[in-house]
Formats: C-alpha cells, sequence, structure tokens
C-alpha cells in the first residue's frame, strides 16, 4: 500500500511501513536539514510547511501517519493546545489531507497528556474531528518502548484509525516478563559520545560527598532534594511570599538561610527559589509536602551535611542544586546509575531502562559508570532507528530523536492495522 510520511524527522513512521513492505509517496518535514536528510535517506524530497501544501497536491494514499508536534499538549509545556500559534493548528492540517483524500487508515502519534489536555476538551475536539466529521472508526492506547524489551521508557498516545471497521484489529500485546538493561544498546566504545565536562563532574562530586555523609543507617531521601530550603524560614503552609508585603518578609530567611531584612520586595523575590515566586496565595500541597520534608531532613542532619552544603550553594545553577534520587536502597554510588541533568534537578535511576529521550539536547542521559553520554547511535538504538544516516550536530540529532516515532512500537502497530 501507499502511505504518506507528516511530521516526518527522522522517518521513524517511514522505517516501520517501509519494513512491512508498503510505499512511501510523500513526505513533510519543516526542519531543512531534517528535510534533507530524509532525502539522503529514503531518496524522497520532503516538502516544507504543511500548512502551506494543498491536499489536492499530495498524491493519492492508502495510509496517513503522522506524528504531530507535540509540544502544545505536553506537560513540560505551556500546554496552549490547539490555541498554540506555532503548532497548535497542526492537527487540523491533518484533518483536512483525510477529509480530501478518504485513506483507508490512518496512524497518529502523540504525548498522552492530550487526553488530559484543557479538561478533556482537547481530545473530545480530536475525536468529533476523527470518529464525528470524518466518520473514521478510531481506537487508542499509550505504550511505551520498554513495554517492548526496549530500554526507554517514553509513553505515547497512538491513534489508529480505518474508514470502513477496525473488527480486524488487536493491539500488539506487552511483553512485560522480558528483563530490560541499558547495557543492551551501548557501545563498548564510543568515539562520538560526549564525556562529562569538568563543571558538571564537580558538581556530581559534590553530591556523591553529600550522599555518603548521610548515615548508612538512614535511608536517603525519596522526595526531591531542594538545597536551597535548607535554612530556609520563608512562610509556606497558610501563605506564600507573593502574599507578604516586604514588610512581612524582612523577619524570614531566604535560600541557605540568607536574610531578607531590609531589601525591596522585588530583591527579596529575586533571592527566593524560582518555585517559591509564583504568584498564589497558596502553594499546592505537594509543593508544601516537598518544602516541609526538606527542612526537616536538614535540621536532623545538619552537623553531618552543612560543610557539603556550603560547597553546592557556590554552584550558582538552581536545577543542579536539586537533587533526585530514583534508586531506592541501591548501592549509594552515583557512578553506578544513569543520570540526567533536568530542569526539575539532577535525577539519577536504575540502569534498567533510559529515561525518555526529549526534544531539550540538555537532558540526553549519562551512563554513570561511563563517564559519558549516550552517543547519537546509542540514542538511535532507543528509537529503534537503524540503517539510516543521523545529524552530524549532536544537538539537532537529539532534538530529532526526541521527537521521533519508535520504530518498532509504530512497526508492530502498523502490522496489526494494515492486515
Amino acid at each position: 500500500m501507499r502511505f504518506i510520511d507528516l511530521f516526518a524527522g527522522l522517518g521513524g513512521f517511514h522505517l516501520a511501513l517501509k519494513k512491512l513492505g508498503h510505499k512511501c509517496v510523500f513526505a513533510c518535514e519543516i526542519n531543512k536539514d531534517l528535510a534533507e536528510l530524509y532525502k539522503k535517506n529514503f531518496k524522497i524530497d520532503a516538502e516544507g510547511d504543511i500548512r502551506k501544501i494543498n491536499p489536492a497536491d499530495i498524491p493519492q494514499h492508502d495510509i496517513l501517519c503522522a506524528g504531530f508536534p507535540c509540544q502544545p499538549f505536553s506537560k513540560a509545556g505551556k500546554q496552549k493546545g490547539m490555541k498554540d500559534k506555532k503548532n497548535g493548528s497542526l492537527f487540523n492540517e491533518i484533518v483536512d489531507i483525510l477529509a480530501y483524500h478518504r485513506p483507508k487508515y490512518f496512524i497518529l502519534e502523540n504525548v498522552p497528556f492530550i487526553r488530559q489536555h484543557d479538561n478533556e476538551k482537547t481530545w473530545e475536539k480530536i475525536v468529533k474531528k476523527l470518529s464525528g466529521e470524518l466518520e473514521y472508526k478510531i481506537d487508542h492506547r499509550v505504550y511505551s518502548p520498554h513495554h517492548f524489551g526496549i530500554p526507554q521508557h517514553r509513553e505515547r498516545i497512538f491513534i489508529v484509525g480505518a474508514n470502513s471497521n477496525l473488527s480486524h484489529f488487536n493491539w500488539p500485546t506487552p511483553n512485560s516478563k522480558e528483563k530490560i538493561n541499558i547495557r543492551s544498546i551501548l557501545d563498548r566504545n564510543s568515539k562520538d559520545a560526549k564525556k562529562i565536562d569538568k563543571k558538571e563532574m564537580g558538581c556530581l562530586k559534590l553530591w556523591q560527598e553529600f550522599i555518603n555523609r548521610v548515615s548508612k543507617d538512614e535511608k536517603l531521601p525519596g522526595f526531591p532534594i531542594w538545597s536551597m530550603e535548607f535554612d530556609a524560614t520563608y512562610p509556606f503552609e497558610n501563605t506564600t511570599p507573593h502574599a507578604l508585603s516586604a514588610k512581612e518578609l524582612s523577619k524570614y530567611r531566604s535560600c541557605y538561610g540568607v536574610s531578607l531584612r531590609g531589601l525591596s520586595k522585588e530583591e527579596q523575590l529575586k533571592l527566593l527559589p524560582s518555585y517559591a515566586r509564583t504568584e498564589q496565595d497558596l502553594f499546592p500541597e505537594w509543593k508544601q509536602d516537598f518544602i516541609r520534608r526538606n527542612r526537616r531532613f536538614f535540621k536532623k542532619n545538619r552537623k553531618k551535611l552543612a560543610t557539603v552544603v556550603d560547597k553546592i550553594k557556590q554552584v550558582g545553577i538552581p536545577s543542579w542544586q536539586k537533587f533526585e534520587w530514583n534508586c531506592k536502597t541501591g548501592e549509594r554510588n552515583i557512578w553506578r546509575y544513569i543520570i540526567q541533568f533536568r530542569a526539575s534537578g539532577i535525577r539519577l535511576k536504575q540502569p534498567t531502562f533510559a529515561p525518555s529521550l526529549v526534544c531539550t539536547p540538555t537532558q540526553v542521559p549519562i551512563i554513570g559508570w561511563r563517564k559519558r553520554y549516550i552517543s547519537k547511535k546509542e540514542g538511535a538504538r532507543l528509537q529503534s532507528i537503524n540503517g539510516i544516516g543521523l545529524p552530524k550536530n549532536n544537538n539537532l540529532c537529539f532534538r530529532a530523536l526526541g521527537n521521533a516515532v519508535n520504530v518498532h512500537v509504530a512497526y508492530l502497530i502498523a502490522k496489526a492495522l494494515l492486515k
């Protein structure tokens, strides 16, 4: 059958359907570098902005594939959804193409949160368009590569549709019994992998010192460690800094015990953690709980931790002053785990599967025992992408991998749908 590949990126859907013997007759990709790479890999000229393409100019096809941009619907974004001026209306372009060509099938992919976005109003619009107006029989399911033995936790919602019926279709069954280990995708020697730089190494050594100073008889915190809360006294339970005047706030201390006395409200807010500056009269319960736990933890362990906390205070990058130990009772050695520098803090997790590849290159997983980031080829394996050229630029490559459709998951779904 003939298929089209919209928002093609690295060509995840293309690889999946080509493996099943289907032929791509049209592709579009707005990023010029990725469009050129698509042509090099698949010998097809990928068109640019889909909003400038007339559906009548797209060849007739049997299958429409689209991993349409997820940023407007992601929890990590501004969640503007279909109101996002840049990418929010792209779903409507898909609808227009489906309405004009009426392909037998379609497969769409996006973030799972699209179902909850805007109190489920976005999802209602999607279902109404596909099922109500276009009269396609549709179904959806959330999958992650780790459900099928691939060492990456990356949940995505897949929506399938047929213009007749879906009675023949059964969703692939996850292989939950298979043990997963990220070592299965690692190269022994990877020349193009980025190494941890001196600043990152220095910061991680500080957190290792922090861990070493916690008594072995005491569990490491399972909640996120926010070191800026150590010795802070600003109110957080019945009110917030935003709700108080400068005079009222002057009685308290900010990050690491810095006094707020004698400062303007603007100066006081600058000294507070970013999460405490929000214009709220009351913090959500989860935030209150994290602040409360951190202050109690430091009060209990002050003598052991004060020296290293003074060093962490000098790090200067707020996200590096936060730490998440997701390894439970595992060995207290940072270099035994997968490390990730995230906006929410430095996160450690067991070396089973990688955290989700995202379109932010700074969050590429680090292999602790090798003191390096995963390479482009290893990242491609996490997305089941093999046998094609990758972007030479490291940042562009990982942005593209973060936006890519996992080939193996797409293959299993397409195989079941396109019988």
